[in-house]
C-alpha cells in the first residue's frame, strides 16, 4: 500500500519563520519516516492568499489529499502543528472527511491533546528556556480562541506552577486570558522587576512581532514597559525548540501504528 505523510499548519507569511518553526517539525517527522513522501499543507486561508499574491502555490488540506491521490497513495499519515484541538483543527478534520472513502488517513493529534501532553510540553519549556529568576517572570502569549479548547492555556501554566514556576503565566491576543489578566497576575508579584516574553505559538510571525514585541503602545512590550517592567521579547516560535518538535514526531509516529 503506497503510503505518504502530510504536515498540516495554520502557516505564516514570514519566509524566515516558516524555515525555522514549520519546516523543522517536517523535517523532524520526515526523518522518522524516510521512504515516505512527505507533503505539506495550510489551514489559513489568508496565510494561502498571501503566498498566492507572491506567486507562490501552497497548498490547502483538500488540495493536497487530491495530488496524494492522484498519486495513487492509500494510505496518508495526516500530522497537524496546530497547539489545540480548537477551530483550525476542526476546519482540518473537516476538510480531510470526504477523502475517507477513497484513502485511509490516519490522524495525528495536535500538541496538547492528552494530559501527559501537558507534561510533556510543560518538561520540553522547563529544558528549553532558562527558569524565571527571583525577580524574574515569564510570560508566555498564545493566539486565543472562542473555541472550547481555550483552557489549555490556562491548564498549562497552572502545570508549570505545580512543576515550580510560579512566576510563569499564560495570555492570549484573542482569548482569555488577554493582556490586562496578565498585567493583573504580574502586579501580584511585587518581586517580579523584570519580563521575559514568549510566543507560545508553533511560529514567531505577526503576532509575536507587533502584538507582542512590536512599537505600537498596546504592545504586551510596551504596556509592560510603561508599568516599570524590563522587558526581553524572545521571537522565538515552539517549532525552534527541538524537545517541542519531539512531541509533535511523537504524534506522527503514534498515528503511523494506527
Amino acid at each position: 500500500m503506497k503510503e505518504a505523510i502530510l504536515v498540516v499548519s495554520f502557516g505564516t507569511s514570514y519566509p524566515e519563520t516558516l524555515e525555522k518553526n514549520i519546516a523543522a517539525i517536517e523535517g523532524d517527522i520526515g526523518r522518522l519516516f524516510p521512504n515516505l513522501p512527505l507533503r505539506r499543507a495550510f489551514t489559513s486561508g489568508m496565510i494561502l492568499r498571501r503566498w498566492a499574491s507572491r506567486g507562490v502555490e501552497m497548498d490547502d488540506v483538500p488540495a493536497a489529499l487530491r495530488k496524494l491521490e492522484a498519486e495513487g497513495v492509500a494510505r496518508v499519515i495526516l500530522q497537524p502543528t496546530h497547539i489545540m484541538n480548537g477551530d483550525e483543527y476542526d476546519k482540518l478534520t473537516a476538510q480531510a472527511q470526504p477523502f475517507t472513502g477513497q484513502m485511509e488517513l490516519r490522524m495525528g493529534t495536535p500538541l496538547l491533546t492528552e494530559l501527559e501532553d501537558y507534561q510533556a510540553v510543560a518538561e520540553a519549556l522547563q529544558t528549553s528556556i532558562a527558569p524565571p529568576a527571583e525577580d524574574e517572570a515569564v510570560v508566555f502569549m498564545g493566539h486565543g480562541t472562542e473555541h472550547y479548547a481555550n483552557p489549555a492555556y490556562l491548564q498549562m501554566e497552572y502545570l508549570l506552577h505545580d512543576l515550580g514556576w510560579k512566576r510563569a503565566f499564560f495570555g492570549t491576543v484573542e482569548g482569555y486570558p488577554g493582556t490586562d489578566e496578565v498585567m493583573r497576575r504580574l502586579a501580584e508579584h511585587p518581586e517580579v522587576k523584570r519580563v521575559r516574553l514568549y510566543p507560545f505559538m508553533v511560529v514567531a510571525g505577526d503576532h509575536a512581532q507587533n502584538d507582542m514585541a512590536g512599537p505600537e503602545p498596546d504592545s504586551w512590550k510596551n504596556r509592560m514597559e510603561q508599568a516599570g517592567y524590563q522587558v526581553e521579547p524572545v521571537l522565538r516560535g515552539l517549532g525552534e525548540y527541538p524537545a517541542i518538535r519531539a512531541i509533535f514526531a511523537d504524534h506522527a509516529k503514534r498515528a503511523a501504528e494506527g
